[in-house]
């Protein structure tokens, strides 16, 4: 053995700047021997033992600073590392760079041509056994790095310890740790390619994370064992677009807090029981999450998330969520899950010039950077990015089973001069101001997920077409979009004073225009209960009692509309105040009659919806609609039709003034008798308790119809009528 000659090596390796320990770590060929070298800076003395523990070779100490150096008996593979420290404490470990790389070649070559969709199940941390010795495989994306390292509390976060194998051909860096189990802390440690060190950074694909401001990867393995396989198996047969889609949209960190237990937020498993029993009995069909992925910052509620790959360890650990989601489905409750791959934050920590280049985002700000988010836009033209994205989406949808993903700020995504003045982006190659990059990632995005068996929905706020039409026919993909047209034209017109609304009566009939362009949810969500815009209650005029009338009947003219219907929490029950992220729901407020009448009617409201075909059935064609009488703004009323697609129908009625409307005729075309199924206005919900019942037809035609009902219409509540069964 001549150490002499790896002098700068063995320098190079004491001061963590050699970007290929592996050529001169663990055991190598050095003529007819081999030589076994280890870097142990806390070590005292290194011995080469056997497994059972009996010295082959006391190691020699080659650099001062804990480079160790042994010829390897002959006949002699198998050692294991004796440590004792200079405080006297023994261990007997596995040499990490005695294991040979743990990535196949066909894995580097996904990896490296970005189409690997379990690339969940290859970065990242992945707990393994390796010629029969078990410990941790991580591996990181970082091809402009000179060194990457992990480093953890199995390894006092020194960076000289554990420098990965570099695959030149991709960038990736990978290491076998042997005795890295669960429950392990980890970051890496990176020089640039200039050789200045970075500031550590959270692991892209960990899936469980430590809280701020450590931050730290934490190795985990789940031991989770799925009952929802009639559910998966249902949910793939059900024609998704007939179904009824009743959503109730969640922050899982306010909706209720334990007051006694320092208002600490519920875990996983507390939720499990306490929000699905609500949401079962509130009759609501999905849930959606806002995000649940990792985020440092409680105040971007989950909107600038880190951790594309982790559970929030706000609510618990990655198998809690799975119980979450499992007993979801149990209760035949579907879920949707908040993602967010229009952007990320700029902590240090974070993906932000991960290996000291701009890796996943563009290096021009004017692509680069959302300047009123404070955000990093995703690259969305570089392979490895989108693998990164679409496997993230797929990782929920596989290891989650979660049923659709909402994907946020689509708009955002889509144009390259969102937000922007002249001069502060960049055209596309065409001249032109949409991201094409950004589109062909939707299409794939989307395309991926209808093939795992999940939905998409997207929260895109203009007029760009196709969004929710097949990719093959030239759209974007997603199974629905947010008509964001109607939630702002819809509330503008029902904060005006009853008074008023004659003049603004086209902005509850407009969205009827473009209704079938899309597949539309209608969304009251999170956004328009926060920044001063009020609660839906306190955008309602008049006094306490024509506040909770206008909102039942708006909620009930929202439920007869076509489209998928999205509820934020809290409104189901009239919050006074805007929505605080800080705070749990108001919910002593049922206490009082409106508050418990209004959520009784959103109940009664559900129940109603899933169990009439014809109010869910087709809402995406026109067939599944007709106008009684939409230009009656002097009275501010509004009547149609609902059909579904078996010939059965239901009449609504929308009086959005405080007068009641005695002797009021609507066109119907059928002759029998027909029931209320529904009545704003009822007294346990809060209202006057007028009431039609069952009324017959008459033979007199109105509004182009050969029968017609002679109705009474409540004060500020909408009515659905439906024919009665004909008796056998």
């Amino acid at each position: 053995m001549n150490m002499a000659q790896h002098g700068d090596e063995y320098t190079a390796l004491v001061q963590g700047r050699h970007y290929d320990p592996f050529a001169l770590l663990g055991p190598h060929r050095d003529g007819n021997v081999r030589v076994v070298r280890t870097l142990q800076p806390q070590a005292r003395s290194v011995d080469l033992v056997d497994g059972k523990g009996r010295l082959l070779a006391a190691m020699e100490r080659a650099h001062p600073d804990g480079l160790f150096v042994a010829a390897l008996p002959p006949r002699k593979r198998r050692y294991r590392l004796r440590i004792t420290t200079h405080s006297g404490g023994r261990a007997d470990i596995e040499d990490p760079y005695r294991f040979p790389t743990t990535l196949g070649d066909l894995d580097l070559y996904l990896l490296g041509q970005g189409s690997d969709r379990q690339i969940y199940r290859k970065l990242g941390s992945q707990i393994r056994s390796v010629n029969g010795i078990r410990g941790t495989r991580f591996a990181v994306w970082a091809p402009n790095a000179r060194r990457v390292s992990v480093i953890g509390d199995f390894n006092d976060w020194d960076g000289r310890r554990h420098v990965m194998r570099l695959h030149p051909g991709n960038g990736l860096w990978e290491i076998f740790i042997p005795g890295v189990a669960g429950g392990a802390r980890y970051k890496y440690e990176m020089l640039d390619r200039n050789g200045k060190l970075l500031p550590h950074k959270t692991d892209p694909f960990a899936s469980f994370h430590e809280p701020p401001p450590g931050n730290a990867g934490i190795v985990y393995e789940s031991d989770y064992r799925w009952r929802d396989g009639e559910w998966q198996d249902r949910r793939s047969t059900v024609p998704a677009l007939n179904r009824p889609v009743s959503i109730y949209e969640v922050h899982l960190g306010s909706w209720r807090r334990r007051a006694e237990d320092g208002h600490r937020f519920l875990g996983f498993r507390e939720l499990a029981d306490e929000l699905i029993d609500y949401v079962v009995d509130m009759q609501f069909t999905h849930i959606e999450l806002l995000p649940v992925s990792e985020h440092p910052f409680d105040g971007s509620w989950g909107y600038q998330p880190i951790g594309m790959f982790a559970p929030t360890q706000r609510f618990g650990e990655p198998d809690d969520f799975r119980y979450f989601i499992d007993h979801c489905h149990a209760a035949g409750i579907a879920v949707i899950v908040d993602w967010v791959p229009a952007h990320f934050p700029k902590d240090e920590h974070g993906l932000r010039r991960f290996d000291g280049t701009a890796l996943y985002e563009h290096e021009d700000p004017r692509k680069g950077e959302h300047a009123d988010w404070g955000t990093m836009i995703f690259n969305f033209g570089r392979p490895e990015v989108v693998n990164y994205l679409v496997g993230s989406a797929l990782y929920w949808i596989d290891e989650f089973h979660i049923d659709a993903l909402r994907v946020d700020a689509v708009a955002s995504m889509l144009y390259l001069d969102y937000s922007r003045k002249d001069g502060e982006w960049v055209p596309n190659e065409f001249g032109g101001n949409e991201n094409l990059e950004a589109v062909e990632f939707l299409r794939k995005l989307n395309t991926e997920l209808h093939a795992h068996g999940a939905e998409s929905f997207a929260e895109e706020s203009t007029a760009w077409p196709g969004v929710s039409k097949p990719v093959d026919a030239g759209g974007l993909g997603f199974t629905y979009k947010w008509n964001m047209g109607w939630m702002n034209d819809t509330l503008s017109y029902m904060s005006e004073d009853p008074l008023h609304r004659k003049h603004h009566h086209d902005k509850m009939t407009f969205s009827l225009v473009y209704a079938f362009d899309e597949n539309f949810v209608l969304p009251l969500s999170h956004d328009e209960v926060v920044h001063g815009k009020r609660s839906l209650l306190g955008r309602m005029p008049g006094d306490e009692w024509q506040r909770f009338a206008n909102l039942r009947a708006y909620l009930g003219s929202m439920y007869a509309h076509p489209g998928k219907k999205l509820l934020f929490m809290g409104s189901e029950i009239g919050s006074y105040r805007e929505w605080n992220h800080d705070q749990s729901l108001e919910w002593q407020l049922l206490e009082h009659a409106p508050h418990a009448g209004l959520q009784r009617m959103v109940r009664d409201l559900n129940n109603v919806y899933r169990r009439t075909p014809a109010l869910h059935q087709v809402d995406f064609t026109g067939s599944g609609f007709e106008w009684i009488e939409w230009s009656d703004r002097d009275n501010s009323i509004l009547s149609w039709i609902r059909h579904d697609a078996s010939g059965g129908m239901v009449v609504c009625i929308s009086n959005f003034t405080p007068v009641v409307r005695h002797d009021f005729v609507v066109g119907v075309p059928r002759p029998g008798d027909y029931c209320e199924i529904l009545n704003t206005d009822l007294a346990r919900f809060g209202g006057s308790d007028v009431q039609n019942g069952r009324v017959t037809a008459a033979a007199d035609g109105s509004h182009g119809r050969p029968h017609s009902l002679k109705l009474t219409l409540p004060a500020l509540a909408t009515l659905i009528l439906e024919p009665a069964p004909i008796a056998s």
